[in-house]
């Protein structure tokens, strides 16, 4: 999620000339700048510290509520001030405005990122536990790496993440992720470090409703036919997946043939959804069959692990139905909705 500074649309505010519709509108607008500079970043442009201070409790909230878990990624830029010594305090900034940018792209829409102050950043990952916060934030790692900075050329930034867990406060929650960012610096800088603690795994024990159930919504069909039933199948399969893992008691014996329905579904979906892009022309088609190989290759190690003993089917479920159906879903194949939705 990032600042909307949008004002609101003209045919939203009813008034009795346009005299007054014209006042009302500014009002708006000035309401609207308010809002904007007491809850984003003038430097970056992202969430700031007081906003993120606003929202906590109510995502916990709703969190604990959903049984859908919480996760933190806080992250810092190795050796800053040796760029603003070696280079100045606007080369200072303008790195900072520049790895907001990237961050931005290389987290998911659903989730959050703010700046916490100085050269210190928060990703909010929402409906993610620790081992899907620990990819977001290798990923997160590399790409910001892997990318030239004005002036300055390459950097590394440190993370560290924490799932939330129990009933524990914002700030017992904040601290775990932040002793973690202080291993990553300690281990060299670099790198990621995850408190491999939280409530997706106490939910994975079989206790109360399974930590994520999908909910398909009118708002996720792309107006292609095959391609909407295969998804809405997608979203029915890992909810029976999941439902089999919580009665399961924890034994891949009994979950694995709800996972090989899904995965076999997965597997034919993929090869659908490439062929309709293909016959209409998708130019993102390649990077999609790339991101769709990697995905099958993912799910079928852990699938391997899982009935070797290498794995827990917690980490299994959180990545089919996180990230292989829910995120690739929402994020990945919206960028190809426009070929269908003509509405």
């Amino acid at each position: 999620m990032t600042p909307n500074h949008n004002n609101p649309p003209p045919e939203a505010v009813q008034c009795a000339t346009p005299e007054a519709c014209a006042t009302r509108l500014e009002l708006a607008r000035r309401i609207a700048e308010l809002e904007s500079r007491v809850t984003t970043d003038a430097l970056t442009g992202l969430w700031n510290r007081a906003h993120f201070d606003q929202i906590i409790e109510k995502e916990l909230d709703r969190s604990l509520r959903h049984r859908q878990p919480l996760s933190l990624v806080l992250f810092d830029i190795d050796n800053f001030k040796r760029i603003n010594d070696d280079y100045g305090h606007q080369a200072g900034d303008r790195v900072l405005r520049e790895l907001a940018i990237v961050a931005n792209t290389a987290i998911r829409s659903s989730d959050a990122l703010f700046r916490w102050g100085g050269e210190e950043f928060v990703v909010l990952a929402m409906s993610s536990g620790y081992r899907g916060a620990g990819r977001l934030a290798e990923s997160l790692r590399g790409q910001l790496a892997s990318h030239l900075f004005p002036s300055v050329g390459s950097l590394t930034v440190s993370l560290g993440v924490a799932e939330h867990v129990d009933s524990e406060s914002a700030e017992d929650w904040f601290r775990r992720a932040d002793a973690m960012l202080y291993a990553a610096k300690s281990d060299g800088r670099n790198t990621v470090r995850i408190d491999e603690r939280g409530n997706s795994d106490l939910w994975n024990t079989g206790q109360g409703l399974p930590a994520l159930h999908l909910a398909w919504q009118e708002a996720y069909e792309c107006g292609e036919p095959t391609i909407d039933r295969e998804h809405r199948e997608l979203f029915e399969l890992s909810n029976a997946m999941i439902d089999a893992f919580m009665s399961s008691g924890g034994d891949p014996a009994r979950a694995a043939p709800a996972y090989d329905r899904l995965l076999e579904h997965i597997t034919q979906h993929f090869a659908s959804e490439e062929s309709l892009l293909e016959r209409h022309g998708y130019a993102g088609l390649e990077a999609h069959r790339r991101a769709h190989a990697g995905l099958l290759s993912r799910a079928r190690e852990l699938r391997n692990s899982v009935v070797s003993g290498g794995a827990g089917l917690g980490g299994l479920v959180e990545f089919l139905a996180g990230d292989v159906v829910a995120r690739h879903l929402f994020k990945a194949d919206r960028d190809f909705f426009p070929l269908f939705n003509t509405k």
